[in-house]
C-alpha cells in the first residue's frame, strides 16, 4: 500500500493553483471538470508517486478546516536536497518562513506556510 493522493481543503481553486504552482514550483497534473465538479491536482515536479487534491471547500465544515487541516502542525513534509537553495528561492517568490532553516539531528529545515496558512516543513536529510 502506498499513498497516491491527499486532499487539501481551499477557498479558490484557481487561486491555490497559482500559489503551489508559481510559489512553490509544483506542476499541474490533473485539472479536469466532472459536470460543476472541478478535479484538481498539483505535485511536485520531481515525485510521480504523490498528488495533492485541491479541493474546494463547498460546506461549512469544510470551510472552517482551511487553512487549519493540520491542526497547527505541519500538513506535510517536503524533502529537499538543499535545504538553504530552496530556501531563498522560494522565499524569493513571495513564500512565507517561519525562520530560517535550522540543523536539527534529523537534517536541516524550515517551516513554511501556503497561502492559507497550512504549514509545510522543509527538510534535508542529515549528511
Amino acid at each position: 500500500m502506498r499513498i497516491t493522493v491527499f486532499k487539501i481543503f481551499v477557498h479558490d481553486q484557481d487561486e491555490a493553483l497559482r500559489w503551489y504552482v508559481d510559489r512553490l514550483g509544483f506542476e499541474v497534473f490533473e485539472d479536469n471538470r466532472l459536470g460543476d465538479y472541478r478535479w484538481l491536482l498539483v505535485r511536485a515536479a520531481d515525485n510521480e508517486e504523490v498528488a495533492i487534491n485541491l479541493e474546494r471547500a463547498s460546506t461549512a465544515e469544510q470551510q472552517a478546516l482551511v487553512g487549519r487541516q493540520g491542526g497547527g502542525q505541519p500538513l506535510f513534509g517536503a524533502s529537499t536536497d538543499n535545504c538553504l537553495r530552496d530556501y531563498r528561492a522560494l522565499q524569493a517568490r513571495g513564500v512565507h518562513f517561519e525562520s530560517e532553516p535550522k540543523v536539527m539531528p534529523y537534517g536541516t529545515g524550515v517551516m513554511l506556510h501556503d497561502l492559507y496558512g497550512n504549514k509545510i516543513y522543509l527538510n534535508e536529510d542529515p549528511q
